[in-house]
C-alpha cells in the first residue's frame, strides 16, 4: 500500500485485458438494476470511486446530472479522461477514496465496484462517503460474494485468509444493507476468459481453474451493498 491507496494488479498492469473483464461481467446488467432499485442516478450528481479506466463513466452519464470519477493511478486516470473526453457533465479527478476531492455534501450517489470498500481498513473512506454525500443519498459498494459460485470458489482459494462473515458484520454494524446477486462472467472467446482469470489469480491456481472449468462462460455470485445518508 502506498498512503492511502491499495495496488490492483489485475488491471494497473493489464489494463486491456481488465477492460475484457469489465464487458464481459453481468452482460445482462442486473447489477445496475438492483442500484436504480433502491436509488436512480437519472438527474442525479454521482461519483465513482476508484472509477479505473472509466468503463462505468458513459453509462451513469447517460442519464445523470454530472458524473465524476476518482482514481489514484495516473495511467488509468489518463486513460478515463480519454475515454469520457467530450462528454458532458463528466469530469475525472485524481485522488483516493479516503481523502476524496470533493467538496462536502456534493453528489447523491456513489458507485465503488472493485474498489477499496472491503471491509476493515476502509474506515477513512467511510468517512469520507458521509462528508460527500448529501442527505438523502445513496453509496453503493459492488464486491465479490465468496460464500457462493464458482468465482466466489475461485476468489476464496486464492485468498483464504478473507473472511466474507466478518466483512459482513463490519459493513452491518455500519448501517449497510446488503443484496446478493448472481451474475456471470460471459466471453467472447475462451482466449478471452483465460487471459482474464490469468491476470486475476496466481499462474498455479490459474492453470488448475482453467483446467476444471470449460467453456466461456462462469457463474458469478456479488454482494451489492448500499446504505442511505
Amino acid at each position: 500500500m502506498t498512503g492511502g491507496v491499495v495496488p490492483s494488479p489485475n488491471i494497473w498492469d493489464s489494463p486491456d485485458v481488465y477492460e475484457l473483464e469489465n464487458l464481459a461481467v453481468d452482460r445482462g446488467g442486473l447489477i445496475e438494476a438492483a442500484m436504480r432499485a433502491v436509488h436512480d442516478w437519472a438527474g442525479q450528481d454521482v461519483l465513482d470511486v476508484g472509477c479505473g479506466a472509466g468503463f462505468h463513466l458513459p453509462r451513469f452519464a447517460a442519464t445523470a446530472r454530472s458524473v465524476t470519477g476518482v482514481e489514484p493511478h495516473p495511467p488509468l486516470l489518463q486513460r478515463a479522461r480519454a475515454r469520457t473526453a467530450g462528454t458532458p457533465g463528466v469530469a475525472v479527478l485524481q485522488g483516493e477514496a479516503g481523502a476524496l476531492p470533493l467538496p462536502d455534501a456534493s453528489v447523491d450517489v456513489v458507485h465503488a465496484r472493485w474498489a477499496y470498500f472491503f471491509g476493515p481498513g476502509c474506515e477513512p473512506g467511510l468517512t469520507e462517503l458521509d462528508r460527500v454525500v448529501r442527505r438523502g443519498g445513496t453509496a453503493f459498494v459492488v464486491d465479490n460474494d465468496a460464500t457462493r459460485s464458482t468465482v466466489g470458489r475461485w476468489f476464496a482459494t486464492s485468498l483464504p485468509s478473507y473472511d466474507p462473515v466478518a466483512v459482513d458484520r463490519f459493513f452491518a454494524r455500519r448501517g449497510w444493507d446488503v443484496e446478493r446477486l448472481d451474475v456471470a462472467w460471459e466471453f467472447d472467446s475462451r482466449a478471452d476468459l483465460e487471459a482474464v482469470v490469468r491476470i486475476e489469480f496466481t499462474p498455479r491456481l490459474a492453470e488448475a481453474f482453467l483446467a476444471g472449468h470449460p467453456g466461456t462462460r462462469v457463474d458469478y455470485a456479488v454482494v451489492l451493498r448500499h446504505k442511505g445518508f
